[in-house]
């Protein structure tokens, strides 16, 4: 009654379903009274049952139960029976009873497998724990062809994948390495089929793959030939169905290696062989052959393959190609419709409209945030602006050739996509009309300006491009507050453009606000980490304001980015130089002549930074360098003179100072410094003559008739007394003018006393007529450069000028002091050395401004 329950009673209408007969509860068997009870009774004294057929499922095993039940089951009961040892031929063997160690059988079990013979104490084991585990399964044998096989065709895929993966990773070496051993493994796979007499089964389509591969390796390494050969034993095999398609790789390596009759031939063979079914695999190969004629040289050829395309199966590339070769056999009106027809190629992607999220469906912004920026996305902009990069290079290029004037080609262009489904370029292709008025040589200033200027109330993205050309106009012409105006005006239209912010930062570098102009190069570094343009401009700004140590940095971070830029370099070194550090100096200069090495100007610096140092001998072959290439620059000339004068080679230096005097004409210095080689090297003759034509140019120079005084005189010549009374009237004529200059000083002080005295405070008026002071110097001034390296070459130049011999020393003297190199000027104001091109590239840092329609415009 425990197990019973009735429906009143019940409060859950799911409750007892876990309730179960505690019978077929095997796990409580030792707590079962009544199957204790049996076991203990007869049924636990039988002899254990045996399964007579061990091939049944629980062959074996003993019977537990708690019933010792007898019931017959027809004719498998009397076989049972036939088969059991009875106690009598005659009867029915007596219950429990056992006969020769027998008992009589159970054939209530007999068909689940189990045996009624039992021998006499055996232990009761239901569950067959007594046997122990399982023995462990057969491992299968290797040493069978069949296993050999198959283990050497999983490591023939193997090395297919590794080479596969190498090559993706761009280890091309590696992928040949593997693509090789994949070979080897291949053909020691056939040998072992072969032998194991199943020739007939061999992989195919694994032979395909292993060759396939390695003649893809091959060409990835630029083993053309080996590629070749492995793809004609591919193409020749007729086991290998569609083979011949891979005659377009075969013909793709004749094109890289410049063969191109093979090339075509091969490409119209896989052409030939591939059906019409496969219509993109066919166009793809026709477009490759019109490429092989257009580099062949064949337009018409070409012509006719991009043409069939067009009209097939229309796409950008073969749009493009088409007008590149209607232009190069100048049909105008047929370049028209090729652009009317690249302008109408449908694009296959979908309207940006679709990634605009609605603002009331919650869970289409979801799924709108999460496809904005996937793969699918990321191709159709590709895709969209290919389209656009190939649409805009084409109106460039067809415009001058299509109309009379390139205008009004850039206008029937703009007409066009102003139809089409790039509405948006129509702005683009104005914006590059007026950069190409600009790139003429001829250009037509005004009406770029003009061009540019209509932009001005469009929206923020063509406003601001149009506006930061206008502003890099105007600082090319110096007109610095029109370029500001618009570099302002491009900074509103778009805050995060770089290229504003770098006029804006320009304009206000040139006012000497050197700290402003750096917060703008920052924050369009901000904006765009890789503007190499803000870079270079925020390393000059913070070397104008003496940061040598933020400057360096700036760069060094700009040589990491830009490695082959001379200028860059070319800072460095100035840098290194100015912090007193010539060896890094010297370094990056040896690093910059390896991108330059003709670079006259470099070679000086390098020739002045070893003469600094003491290296004579390395100063002179750079300085000899720079002269070659540029044989005009007179500092490296005086250098090279006066370096054969000190190792007393007189005669070399002549031909440096004539060609300074080829230079500077005017300059008596270079005359009289060949007239004093000619003298110190003996040839007093040449002198003579040199001197008399130095006197006839400059008729008021003192040294030059002291000098033809004491030849005349030393060669008993007659004109010397002609040249001593010249010389006498000059020298008197002198003295008067220093008297007049002295007393007209003197008076000039006594004045400005006296106005001193009257009045500390100067009007405006006199204000205009000052001089500018030091700190007023024009921006291209060496703000940051060092003097002690000019001071000291100075200071070395003049030791050498005054280490020259004088007017009052014989010519046959020993030292070295032998030419008079020191002169008085004609017009009586002492001469100031020109600056080399070297120093003025110190002095004048450029700026590395926007280039025009290239950095500047949004691409």
């Amino acid at each position: 009654m425990e197990h019973l329950h009735l429906a009143a009673e019940e409060d859950d209408l799911y409750s007892g379903y876990n309730d179960y007969n505690p019978t077929f509860d095997s796990e409580e068997l030792d707590n079962d009274a009544g199957f204790q009870q049996a076991v203990r009774t007869s049924h636990g004294r039988r002899p254990p049952m045996t399964a007579k057929f061990p091939g049944t499922a629980i062959g074996g095993r003993a019977l537990g139960t708690s019933f010792g039940v007898e019931s017959s089951f027809g004719c498998e009961s009397r076989l049972l029976k036939s088969r059991m040892p009875m106690a009598s031929s005659m009867g029915r063997p007596m219950t429990g009873a056992v006969q020769d160690g027998a008992a009589r059988p159970m054939t209530a079990v007999r068909a689940a497998g189990y045996s009624s013979a039992m021998t006499r104490g055996s232990t009761f084991d239901p569950l067959g724990q007594s046997k122990g585990p399982a023995p462990p399964l057969e491992g299968k044998s290797e040493d069978t062809p069949d296993e050999k096989v198959k283990i050497l065709e999983k490591k023939v895929n193997d090395l297919i994948e590794e080479s596969c993966l190498a090559h993706g990773l761009g280890d091309l070496q590696l992928s040949l390495d593997r693509a090789k051993e994949a070979g080897r493994k291949e053909r020691a796979l056939v040998r072992q089929r072969e032998q194991s007499g199943n020739a007939d089964h061999i992989n195919l389509d694994l032979t395909y793959s292993v060759l396939f591969n390695l003649a893809t390796q091959y060409a990835n390494n630029d083993m053309y030939a080996e590629a070749l050969n492995t793809y004609q034993v591919i193409v020749k095999n007729k086991m290998f169905s569609n083979a011949g398609r891979l005659k377009v790789n075969m013909a793709n390596i004749h094109f890289k290696q410049k063969n191109y009759p093979k090339a075509i031939k091969l490409y119209r063979m896989a052409l030939d062989q591939i059906s019409n079914s496969h219509k993109e695999m066919r166009i793809k190969i026709m477009q490759n052959i019109g490429v092989v004629f257009i580099r062949m040289g064949q337009y018409s050829d070409a012509i006719t393959s991009f043409e069939h395309i067009m009209s097939e199966c229309p796409n950008i590339k073969t749009g493009f190609n088409l007008i590149l070769c209607y232009y190069a056999i100048g049909d105008r009106e047929r370049m028209k419709k090729a652009f009317q027809k690249l302008i109408c190629v449908p694009l296959g992607i979908d309207e940006e409209d679709k990634y605009i999220p609605p603002n009331d469906d919650t869970h289409a912004n979801l799924v709108i945030e999460a496809i904005k920026n996937d793969k699918l996305h990321q191709m159709e902009r590709e895709r969209k602006a290919l389209a656009e990069k190939f649409i805009m290079t084409s109106a460039k290029l067809i415009a001058p050739a299509i109309e009379v004037t390139f205008a009004a080609g850039f206008d029937w262009c703009v007409d066009m996509v102003k139809s089409s489904q790039y509405v948006e370029l129509a702005n683009d292709l104005e914006i590059n009309k007026a950069i190409t008025y600009l790139r003429q040589r001829d250009f037509n200033q005004l009406e770029a300006v003009e061009t540019l200027k209509t932009f001005e109330k469009k929206d923020s993205r063509v406003k601001s491009a149009a506006a930061t050309n206008l502003s890099f106009l105007y600082f090319l012409e110096k007109d610095y507050d029109q370029a500001d105006r618009y570099a302002d005006l491009a900074m509103t239209a778009d805050r995060y453009n770089p290229a504003a912010l770098i006029n804006k930062g320009n304009t206000v570098f040139v006012k000497k606000d050197y700290e402003k102009a750096a917060e703008f190069y920052k924050e369009a570094l901000r904006n765009d980490s890789s503007c190499t343009e803000a870079l270079y401009n925020l390393g000059l700004t913070y070397k104008r304001l003496g940061r040598l140590e933020e400057s360096l940095d700036c760069f060094l971070k700009l040589h990491a980015i830009l490695r082959n830029s001379a200028q860059v370099m070319w800072q460095l070194a100035n840098l290194f130089e100015m912090l007193e550090d010539p060896h890094q100096a010297i370094e990056w200069l040896m690093q910059l002549i390896t991108v330059t090495p003709t670079d006259p100007q470099v070679l000086a610096k390098l020739g002045e930074l070893y003469d600094s140092e003491g290296d004579k001998s390395q100063a002179f072959q750079y300085y000899q360098e720079s002269f070659r290439y540029f044989p005009s620059n007179i500092d490296v000339i005086e250098w090279l003179g006066a370096y054969y004068i000190d190792t007393q080679f007189c005669e070399k230096a002549i031909q440096y100072f004539e060609r300074a005097t080829l230079i500077q004409p005017t300059q008596v210095k270079w005359q009289l410094m060949v007239a004093s080689c000619y003298r110190r090297s003996g040839n007093y003759q040449k002198a003579l003559e040199t001197y008399k034509d130095i006197h006839r140019k400059f008729p008021e120079n003192v040294e030059c008739l002291r000098f033809l005084v004491r030849l005349c005189t030393d060669m008993g010549m007659k004109e010397v007394q002609d040249y001593a009374t010249k010389l006498k009237k000059v020298e008197k004529m002198k003295e008067i003018r220093e008297q007049r200059v002295k007393s007209a000083r003197e008076g000039s002080a006594r004045g400005t006393r006296r106005e001193g005295s009257a009045s500390s405070v100067c009007t405006p008026d006199s204000v205009r007529h000052l001089p500018k002071k030091d700190s007023e110097v024009d921006i291209k001034a060496d703000s940051g450069h060092s003097s002690h390296g000019t001071s000291a070459k100075g200071e070395r130049l003049s030791a050498k000028m005054r280490a020259l011999p004088g007017s009052n020393e014989p010519y046959e003297a020993s030292s070295q002091r032998d030419i008079d190199a020191s002169y008085v000027d004609p017009l009586g104001a002492p001469m100031e050395r020109p600056k080399t091109a070297a120093k003025k590239r110190n002095e004048e840092d450029e700026f590395a401004d926007e280039e025009l329609g290239d950095d500047l415009l949004p691409e």
